[in-house]
Formats: structure tokens, sequence, C-alpha cells
């Protein structure tokens, strides 16, 4: 394998976080007498920052607020949420992480949101030391689909575009890989199967079909 490091997208990608997001911003809508069904949320929210999402609804549903307001409440939200638990990792998450580490591959964590997310779920998982790198979106003042996050992970391993891989859930995360010049595997989960991933080198199912698609 000439891979020399895999980068992976947090929420959505090695975590299922994005149903519990999705409660989150119906019961901040809920309070602004919005109802925010499951299919829009797949269609206009799903995997995007919350800044960005929170500029949206204020402007769909001409909300009288700020849309700092929004971004405040639900990063209360998140945070009193990640005080008890983390995300729970998808399906195969930890043992391909330890499977890759074994083999000498370097992993990144490399997501949009911010730290605190990450930070919770390498504490619960025991994961902290498989990693060499966590870029977030606190770290850079671009957040995805630019692709700051990936050029400053690709600085801090001193490693270039062609020696990584990124696996990413949302057509946000993989624009902001190959951006960056990272060929980039997309692997969906049930809120953004319908993304276009047509920059995408490959879609897969699972992280045990990544392995599979890795030849390792």
């Amino acid at each position: 394998m000439t891979i020399r490091a895999i980068l992976f997208d947090h929420d959505g990608t090695l975590v299922d976080s994005e149903p519990v997001h999705f409660q989150m911003w119906q019961q901040i809508l809920e309070r602004r007498g919005i109802r925010l069904n499951e299919e829009m949320y797949k269609a206009c929210y799903a995997g995007k920052p919350t800044d960005a999402n929170a500029v949206d609804m204020v402007e769909r549903f001409h909300l009288s607020g700020s849309h700092e307001e929004l971004v405040s409440e639900k990063s209360t939200a998140t945070q009193q949420r990640l005080k008890s638990t983390a995300f729970s990792l998808r399906p195969g998450v930890k043992e391909v992480l330890h499977y890759l580490y074994q083999r000498g591959v370097a992993l990144g964590v490399v997501t949009g949101a911010g730290r605190n997310g990450v930070d919770a779920t390498l504490r619960d998982n025991a994961l902290h030391a498989l990693f060499s790198t966590v870029v977030s979106g606190d770290d850079v003042d671009a957040s995805k689909p630019a692709p700051d996050v990936y050029l400053l992970a690709m600085k801090r391993l001193g490693l270039a575009a062609s020696q990584c891989l990124a696996i990413e859930d949302t057509e946000h995360g993989v624009k902001a890989a190959t951006g960056a010049g990272i060929s980039c595997i997309a692997i969906p989960n049930d809120m953004t199967f319908q993304h276009d991933f047509s920059k995408a080198t490959a879609i897969i199912n699972g992280f045990d079909d990544l392995l599979v698609w890795l030849n390792v």
C-alpha cells in the first residue's frame, strides 16, 4: 500500500452523529415555531457546518434572530451531550483504525466542525494514541467545503496530497478533500446517501469495504 496517511472526517464518518444533530436542530427550530422534517434536513443540512446551517435557516425560515444565536444554541446542546457521552462509532471503525495503525499508516481526523466532538470520541473510545494529527474547523478560517482543513493536516504531517487518502460521508467533505488534491473515498450514511459524490474516487458501503478497497 503506497498511501502513507488516511485522513478521516468525524461527524457521520467515524461516528453516527447525524441523527443526533438532526434532533438538536429540530428542537432549536421548534422553539421558534418551525418544524424541520427529516427529508428537508437530509436535503439541506446534513453534513454541513453549524454556521452554514444557521445562516441558511435564518434566511429560509425568515427568523427574526441572528444566525449567531442559532449557532450558540446548537453549540451548547452539543457540548451538553458530549459531557455525558460521545457519539457512537460507526460499525467497524475501531477495528479498521487499529488494523491500519498496526500496519504503520498515519491516521488523522480532519473535521469541519469544532474540536470538542472529536475529543469526546477519542476519549470515550481510547483512540487518542492512534492518531498523528487532529484538525478541526477551530484551526482554520474557512471550514469545509474549503480545502483549508486538509491543507493544514498535510502540512502538519509533512506529506503531499498524493501520499494521503481522505474518507468522507458528505458532498461538502469530498469537495474539501479533492480541493486539496487528495483522493477521497465516500462512505455515505443514511442522512447523506443522496449527496453528489461524483468527485469521489469510490463510494463504498462501510468500513469493512474500506480494507477491501485498500487491498490490505
